[in-house]
């Protein structure tokens, strides 16, 4: 697939209806089923209430939860001494170290657990054969920034540190989100560099990068392709105050350098709003000599690689996030 957006597509509508002839047919007919729906947008309700519409949800596109042979809720420890909550997947029987991928979940760092993105934990243990570990970091606005950053970077050392506790080979671990999860996973993979962890491969799903909602594709998709230009306001405004915007981890596209991080597999979603920055973000890890895989989808939307039910391009999708990650972590 092309790696270049076409900056010729019909532009959506800010005040009104988009036009979405860009999208494939399969992908408008669904989002039409979904606006037909009765709901209410996450700006207009609290964090609390958008949280429990997104576990109603979430996993009714989603691929139906595949049997593994292991799946146990475990503990990580935090720098606080508390623990994190977090979910280990095992696509094989026995006890043998298996390569691990530290998955953390989309959600604007608003919305979002364990139990949102459980089948997509699953068909990626599946398809990559390694051991998945997807963590709870803690969510705004109860916990604002850094605080999901310090939980996923904690999770991410205990994955690499006490791993074969778990089954895992802390020699080849991953770390992978989607959309803010994406970004938690660039943000960990620049900290592992600079702690001195060696990733084998940091997985990035239509990952935000930026400071700002400002890039063309923000203009062209903000409306009317599932994920709004006021939803992710109210997800930033939730999580961030204006004046940290400027931070790294926050937009990890504004770090200092990219020298020496991890390979990356980033897959985009042609009609995001977030697109334009996934891809600054891959052309900036290839200037920096970084090995970077980029996928973008034509025609989907932010989310679509949790529309397994309905959309062939997220089995397509998850097929390659398999791939990818076993060809970094050798299984």
């Amino acid at each position: 697939m092309s790696e270049n957006r076409d900056q010729t597509l019909c532009t959506g509508d800010q005040g009104g209806k988009a036009d979405r002839s860009d999208l494939l047919p399969g992908m408008r007919q669904l989002l039409q089923r979904i606006e037909r729906a009765p709901q209410v947008p996450f700006h207009q309700q609290s964090a609390r209430q958008a949280r429990a519409a997104y576990e109603r949800a979430a996993e009714v596109l989603d691929l139906p939860r595949a049997p593994l042979p292991a799946v146990h809720d475990i503990q990580l420890p935090r720098r606080d001494g508390g623990q994190l909550r977090a979910r280990l997947y095992r696509p094989v029987e026995g006890a043998q170290a298996l390569p691990g991928l530290l998955y953390l979940h989309g959600g604007g760092f608003t919305v979002g657990s364990l139990e949102t993105h459980d089948s997509l934990c699953r068909q990626l243990a599946l398809r990559s054969a390694c051991a998945v570990v997807a963590v709870d970091y803690r969510l705004a606005p109860e916990h604002r920034f850094p605080c999901a950053v310090d939980d996923a970077f904690d999770a991410l050392r205990a994955v690499c540190g006490q791993g074969l506790g778990w089954g895992i080979d802390p020699a080849r671990v991953a770390v992978g989100g989607d959309s803010a999860g994406g970004t938690l996973a660039a943000v960990c993979a620049l900290m592992a560099r600079d702690a001195g962890l060696n990733l084998s491969l940091q997985l990035l799903i239509t990952p935000g990068t930026t400071a700002d909602a400002d890039t063309p594709s923000h203009q062209q998709y903000g409306q009317g392709y599932l994920l709004n230009a006021q939803t992710i306001e109210w997800f930033f405004a939730h999580y961030i105050d204006h004046q940290e915007r400027r931070d790294w981890r926050f937009a990890p596209l504004l770090a200092d350098s990219m020298d020496g991080v991890a390979p990356a597999a980033v897959l985009l979603a042609e009609c995001d709003p977030l697109v334009d920055e996934g891809l600054a973000y891959a052309d900036r890890l290839r200037l920096a000599g970084v090995p970077v895989q980029l996928e973008l989808v034509r025609g989907v939307v932010h989310d679509f690689i949790k529309m397994g039910r309905a959309l062939q391009e997220a089995d397509a999708a998850q097929a390659w996030c398999g791939q990818a990650l076993r060809e970094a972590l050798g299984t």
